[in-house]
């Protein structure tokens, strides 16, 4: 105790008073405002760390506004497109930080309430007024509310302090506090907006868990007629009983009230009270999602007995109803409405999690741009401005707590311990609570990926019945939620059912709705396997409504491929070339697409962010599985391909375009357009229309590029008028006419000449000869002897494969790469053909090189008909193998 005293009298020190802060004085308060809300943006100081460890407390706090957030954290690499627009430094800190304000002598006039309003302190807050302690709070993402009235001093300053923990939960030495663990980083500050809230003695609730005292929601739509019900808390808090009335009023958008209620009220002096209200709308405008998001205004009113208002609270209403069914989907207003959108967390490259409404803004609508109709805000409650946007644009919200992967401290807690349910419970309610109204909002998710099982981090090898089980707890919150909103389905979303793990733990069955996170093609399977496993997922959960809630993969910007399907892609590491991305999406949209049981899906994700535990693509502290960078200012070919499917409004868009240095000069140029008619010029030279194209994809298969400067250009013809993107590729001498193909790498390896990815091949598989412990390993290069390219022939194809290299007619020589990898002489051999002509039979890698990791090569003259040339490796013990392929003009130089 003596500590944190010394602590608030440290940190006390000397400010100035901040009348700025608060903008219009009490003075000016007009006598019909009845609750007066002032956001507290300027004047604020803040401190990181201990101030009592600073020799000089005043000289170490620096001015700074709210919302703010110390921390800034991911980089992409120096040089690249996408780190050009990210300009603050990283601050990785977990620590303590302190917020102090003075708020000015005469803001609360006599006979009211000063409450002061948090929108969110990140992680744990705790708050003082003039030295005395108003609160505390835990939980990073909602709002909460003090009463500052006792502590408030009229004719003085009066100074607010604010702390605020973002360390790890098991290091703060308080109660756990979710999310206890997730893949991205929990900023730390004041990084939403702080408000005195001004009120009358009697008013609409403002301690009920942040929300706003007054709900409401659709009970039925029939017969021209929606009956909305409606449940308010009030309080009194003067000395007297209050007896008036309560109203709730319905007002259109040219200000008429369509539907109206007014209840006597009386409440006890320093008590609460809660009343119930039903009205009914005739001939109700329905807010339609996307189509028509229409709004109503609701207004709650609470009179005295004499008719003078106390308090007004006014919130945006939608009429609407929505339902889940098992094999037909979603359903908004009684009709199909399918939902396809993307995850989102809350951060930007330069603002980290403090973010302005401008910029949330332009995330969310970024997100509507590309014809998404839903959004699933993870993994934790976001604020009220994408909220309120939602309700606005009509995008459909999944909302969630901060239940990730892990709920339990110690590694003998076999369920949830009590301060974990607390605080689960908690933050459900202040979600629930403070996001009732909103009509954009779906489901209530309780959790996300807590059925790892013996997988999960910490309990990998222990038999299942020393690994903690979630089911108890998610049981807990399930009933919880259906209490605080029967009209609204729960939902989770898994990751382990029936994924090759053993001892998952079954969570369905659980919520009214089940949401599953699949990475097929990324961490695991086949690309192809998405139709599969979905059916098998509706089949096993018949009775449950499914959706899907995650699935995707990284791309970086920078990096680029000529084939997708050339070489194994790394999840975890660097090689994520934007192509993959694309090449992904393009293949699970259309599998997605054709399950109409799936009542939505969300791609995994509409932007990279940040995260503490990842070093991959051309980043580091990033998850590149967004669609567009960091910050948004690079919006990679997967939106393009969703832009182009998923909205009807005219785009075209040339894939590709930051591959601008090419290594091939032949390639497939593909085109997302949503056109009837799409046309291709290369140089001004048209390459033909394309028609109708599957999924909006339009390709040109193995066009020829010009020596020197290519430059591109769509055409597509909309009822609008015309539309058309242009792309500048070059392709250099060096290339033009040569093919050097890094054999197994989906990223070509960096030499002295220009190799382009694995392409042109027909068969094999990809493998390389550098190692790893596990997927999230670092790789471990091998050492290769008789090369100055070892990357170049670390990696390779395998199996019984050939190739054809579209070169133009004429007279080359075919340069053939090896590395045996492992295997001893005599143990692998095949033969190698050219055109259908044998020129190595039998050949033995390892006998050649003299053992396995040497380099050793082979040439060969060879002439291009109008095919080009093929060459075919065929294995007699073993699979063939080959590490690079070089095809250079008999003039040219190796």
């Amino acid at each position: 105790m003596k500590r944190s005293l010394l602590i608030i009298s440290t940190l006390l020190g000397s400010v100035t008073t901040q009348e700025a802060a608060l903008g219009q004085s009490a003075s000016a308060v007009a006598a019909n405002e009845v609750r007066v809300i002032r956001t507290m943006a300027d004047g604020w100081e803040f401190h990181l760390g201990d101030p009592i460890a600073a020799p000089a407390p005043d000289a170490n706090w620096q001015q700074v506004k709210v919302p703010h957030s110390w921390n800034r954290i991911g980089l992409y690499n120096e040089g690249t497109a996408a780190a050009k627009t990210i300009t603050r430094k990283v601050d990785q800190t977990q620590g303590v930080g302190w917020y102090r304000l003075t708020l000015p002598a005469n803001i609360l006039p006599r006979n009211k309430r000063l409450w002061l309003q948090f929108d969110a302190a990140s992680r744990t807050a705790e708050v003082w007024l003039n030295g005395q302690k108003l609160g505390d709070h835990a939980g990073g993402f909602s709002r909460f509310r003090f009463d500052a009235t006792s502590a408030y001093r009229s004719g003085q300053d009066n100074l607010l302090l604010v702390k605020v923990d973002n360390r790890e939960p098991e290091t703060t030495g308080v109660k756990p506090t979710l999310p206890l663990a997730g893949d991205f980083f929990v900023h730390g500050g004041l990084y939403r907006p702080v408000s005195a809230v001004i009120t009358n003695d009697a008013h609409f609730a403002m301690l009920d868990h942040g929300g706003s005292g007054v709900y409401a929601r659709t009970l039925t739509i029939q017969d021209g007629k929606a009956k909305i019900a409606v449940n308010v808390r009030m309080n009194n808090d003067g000395a007297r009983s209050m007896r008036g009335r309560m109203t709730i009023r319905l007002v259109d958008r040219d200000g008429r009230d369509v539907a109206r209620q007014e209840n006597a009220v009386r409440i006890k002096a320093r008590s609460g009270q809660e009343a119930t209200a039903q009205i009914d709308v005739e001939n109700p405008h329905l807010w339609q999602g996307v189509d028509d998001p229409y709004l109503y205004t609701m207004i709650a009113e609470l009179r005295d007995a004499k008719g003078a208002l106390l308090d007004s609270v006014e919130q945006a209403f939608g009429i609407r109803t929505m339902r889940l069914d098992d094999n037909q989907g979603f359903f908004l207003n009684e009709k199909p409405y399918r939902l396809h959108g993307v995850g989102l967390h809350q951060d930007s490259g330069n603002a980290g999690w403090a973010l302005s409404d401008a910029e949330i803004e332009k995330m969310v609508s970024t997100i509507r741009e590309m014809g998404a109709n839903s959004i699933r805000l993870t993994h934790y409650q976001h604020g009220q401005t994408v909220h309120d946007l939602a309700d606005r644009m009509g995008l459909i919200l999944w909302d969630e707590i901060p239940l990730v992967t892990t709920w339990t401290i110690k590694p003998e807690e076999k369920e949830a311990p009590k301060a974990v349910l607390d605080n689960a419970r908690q933050q459900l309610v202040e979600l629930i609570r403070q996001n009732y109204n909103h009509p954009s909002v779906a489901v209530w998710g309780i959790a996300n990926e807590v059925d790892f099982g013996p997988n999960r981090p910490g309990f990998i090898g222990k038999p299942v019945s020393e690994v903690p089980d979630p089911r108890g707890l998610l049981a807990e919150l399930n009933g919880l939620a259906k209490m605080e909103d029967a009209g609204r389905p729960t939902a989770l979303a898994n990751c382990c059912e029936d994924n090759g793990m053993e001892g998952v733990p079954d969570v369905s069955g659980i919520t009214d709705a089940l949401g599953i996170n699949r990475y097929m093609g990324w961490y695991y399977g086949k690309v192809g396997d998405f139709s599969a496993v979905l059916d098998a997922q509706h089949r096993k959960h018949a009775s449950q409504p499914l959706a899907l809630t995650e699935y995707g993969a990284g791309g970086a910007t920078s990096q680029h491929s000529d084939d997708p399907e050339g070489g194994p892609i790394d999840p975890s590491g660097r090689a994520q070339p934007e192509e993959y991305q694309a090449w992904l999406h393009e293949r699970v949209w259309p599998q997605i697409a054709s399950k109409p049981y799936l009542w939505a899906s969300w791609l995994w994700n509409s932007f990279d962010f940040a995260t503490k535990v990842r070093k991959e693509g051309d980043s580091v502290d990033i998850n590149t599985k967004g669609l567009a960078t960091y910050d948004g200012a690079i919006r990679k070919d997967a939106w393009w391909y969703y832009r182009v499917n998923w909205s009807a409004k005219p785009a075209v868009q040339i894939a590709g375009k930051r591959y601008v240095q090419r290594a091939y000069g032949v390639t497939d140029i593909k085109i997302y357009s949503n056109a009837a008619e799409t046309e291709l010029l290369l140089n001004g030279r048209s390459l033909g229309m394309r028609r109708d194209c599957a999924f909006a994809t339009c390709v040109w298969p193995a066009v020829r590029l010009d020596a020197g400067d290519n430059r591109l250009e769509a055409r597509a013809r909309f009822a609008e008028g015309m539309l058309s993107d242009t792309a500048r590729w070059q392709l250099d001498d060096d290339v033009a006419n040569a093919f050097r193909i890094d054999s197994g790498a989906i990223l070509a390896a960096k030499a002295k000449a220009h190799f382009g990815s694995d392409a042109f091949f027909m068969g094999g598989r990809a493998d390389t000869a550098d190692t790893r412990k596990n997927r999230w390993a670092p790789i471990q290069p091998s050492v290769i002897e008789g090369t100055d390219a070892r990357d170049i022939m670390a990696t390779f194809r395998t199996g019984d494969f050939r190739y054809v290299v579209p070169a133009k007619p004429g007279q080359y020589m075919v340069v053939l790469h090896f590395v045996e990898p492992s295997l001893a002489a005599g143990k692998r051999t095949f033969d190698v053909e050219i055109n259908g002509k044998t020129v190595l039979s039998g050949f033995d890698v390892a006998s050649a090189a003299g053992g396995a990791l040497k380099a050793v090569d082979r040439a060969f003259p060879a002439v291009a008909g109008k095919d080009g040339i093929a060459i075919a490796f065929k294995p007699r013990m073993g699979d063939a193998i080959v590490s690079a392929i070089e095809i250079l003009p008999a003039a040219g130089k190796r």
